[in-house]
Formats: structure tokens, sequence, C-alpha cells
């Protein structure tokens, strides 16, 4: 589509700009149009007036481009007048529009074998399919636009030329220029906002999702690594200190025949003891001091120290270790 004309919108000069598009060149000025402005004479704007317009601005600006078009041998006709709905005419089957609505004027012309809304305030020709055409002018009317035909033979230009051996195909709907001012707008404070972030960052900018579970990854593996540590170091304290435990009660206890006692040889042990104890008693005169009792109790723990299993001094070892180790934990845990 570049090589269709289209003047975007600059301060008031709709006029100017729908003519241009029109004709597909710049035909046109601010000075020129004002000059046909000054020629009109009263009798033609009372004739205006007789047809029911009743805007100053509004006639002057028809008669203008009137008379601006007569120049090429074109002249307007009232879309929606009677006189034109008696030719029932299809809207297809003509050559171009001019719409207008207030202050605004603009062009829909037939370039090639196809259709284009030339309106300034777009940022470029919009592609209107000959299905969509009789809808979209009827919307236009709807909208409380006036449409007029533009009747007579256009001056050849390069876009019709061309547009006469291929077809165009839009993508993208060209949008409004205040639409596409304020799209730059917000994208520019956003991209502002942005950098405001990656500042406050020192650049690194946030971390992604990605990332942020992969520290997460991280700081559970190290802590289950902790963990299986603190469970060896308290499995390998256990071990030492049952090592040491059952070095100290060989190295303590008398070795008697080799092998642990039974609990037989134990209750005979037991039964020889309160027999001295009795001996001794009935050999003690009376008032005699008892410091030998005493002793012989030191004695009676002795002999069930000897007399206990490994298995009750293995526990007892376990249970010591167990105490220990929990007990570092906690002064560590302190610190």
């Amino acid at each position: 589509m570049e090589s269709i004309f289209h003047e975007k919108q600059e301060g008031s000069l709709c006029a100017q700009h729908c003519l241009n598009n029109l004709l597909q060149g710049e035909y046109f000025s601010p000075v020129e149009l004002s000059s046909i402005a000054h020629q009109l004479d009263e009798e033609e704007r009372m004739r205006m007036a007789e047809g029911g317009v009743t805007s100053e601005d509004y006639r002057t600006f028809l008669q203008v481009i009137s008379n601006a078009l007569k120049v090429w041998g074109l002249e307007l006709i009232l879309f929606n007048s009677p006189e034109y709905q008696r030719l029932r005419i299809d809207p297809i089957n003509e050559r171009s529009f001019i719409c207008n609505y207030k202050e605004h004027w603009f062009t829909v012309r037939k370039l090639g074998k196809q259709w284009f809304n030339l309106n300034s305030l777009l940022t470029g020709p919009e592609l209107i399919s000959d299905t969509y055409l009789a809808l979209f002018l009827a919307q236009l009317q709807q909208e409380g636009y006036s449409i007029f035909v533009v009747k007579g033979d256009l001056p050849d230009c390069e876009a019709d030329q061309l547009l006469q051996m291929i077809r165009v195909q839009q993508m993208h709907r060209p949008k409004l220029i205040g639409e596409e001012l304020a799209q730059l707008k917000e994208q520019r404070v956003q991209k502002t906002d942005l950098e405001r972030v990656l500042e406050a960052n020192d650049g690194s900018g946030m971390l992604d999702e990605d990332e942020e579970d992969l520290q997460r990854a991280l700081a559970l593996s190290r802590q289950e690594i902790d963990l299986e540590d603190e469970e060896a170091d308290l499995r390998r304290a256990i071990q030492l200190s049952m090592q040491g435990t059952s070095r100290n009660i060989c190295q303590d206890t008398p070795q008697t025949s080799g092998t642990h006692l039974t609990s037989e040889e134990l209750r005979k042990r037991r039964e020889a003891y309160f027999e001295k104890q009795q001996q001794q008693q009935q050999q003690d005169p009376p008032g005699h001091p008892c410091g030998k009792p005493n002793t012989s109790s030191g004695a009676l723990d002795s002999d069930l120290g000897d007399a206990m299993s490994e298995e009750d001094m293995l526990q007892a070892a376990v249970t010591m270790s167990l105490e220990t180790v929990r007990s570092n934990f906690k002064t560590e845990g302190k610190k």
C-alpha cells in the first residue's frame, strides 16, 4: 500500500486532506482552498440555505469542496437524496465517496479493483471489501455522517494503475492517530518504569521463576545433607562410646572362667555372702562397732557389679552417649 497517497491529519486541514486523498496527490494547499472560499458570493450562500443546510461552517466547507472539484470536472451528489436513490446504483459500481460529520471530511475511494478508507485520522489506508462497503456506508449514516457520491472521471494515478494488476491483503487494520500516540506514550512509560526497576536492582534485574525454584531446591538439598551429617556424627559417637565402655569393662571386671556368670552362679554367690555375714555377726561381741557390714555392703555391690551382664553395661553406655550428644547439640544451638 506504499503507492497509495495518504495525507494524515494536521491541524484543521481535513478538507485539504480529503481532496488530496481523493485525487491522490498534493493538488490543494490551505492557501488555494482559502481563495476558493472567498470567491463564494452571496447568491451561492442563499442557494445553500434554501437547500435546508443550516450550519454556516458546513455550508462553507461543502461549497469550497464542490468548487474545488469543478476544476477537475467532478461534482457531488448526496448519497441518500431521493434523486440518487431512484437510480438504484450499487455502491461498489461507483468510484469514490466523500463523507462528512460536523467539521471532519474524509474520502472513500476505489483504487484498481479494491476499496480503501483514506480517512486522514488513520495511520494509513484501510482496506474495505466489496461485501463490507454497503454496510460501512450504512454505519456512517447511522452515526450522523453525510455521504456524497463523487461523479466524473478522476485523474489517473500510480496507485490505481498498479492495483489494476494486483490485489493487496491487509493483515492489520490501521489505528487512529490518537490511539497510536497513546500506545506509544504508554510504551515509553512502561520502558521508563522498567529502567527504574533495573537501576534500583543495580542492573541485575529480578530472579525469574525458574531461578527461584533452583534456589529453593539447593536450600532443601543443603538441609538434607546437614541432617545426614548430624545422624552420621551421632552414630560414630555411640559406636566410640560403646567401644570405650566395653574396653573399660574388660579391664575392670575379673575373669573367672572365661565366660559370663549365669543366674545360678550369681544366686550361689549371694548365699555364700549371707552365710559369711551371719558368721561374722556371731563372732563379734555385743557393742562392737559395725564398720564391717558397711565394708561388706561395698563388697556386695562389687560382686553384683561383677555379675552385671555385658548387655546391661552396653545399654547403659548407649544411654550415656545419647545424653552426651543431645547436650552437645543444645549447647551448639544456644551459640
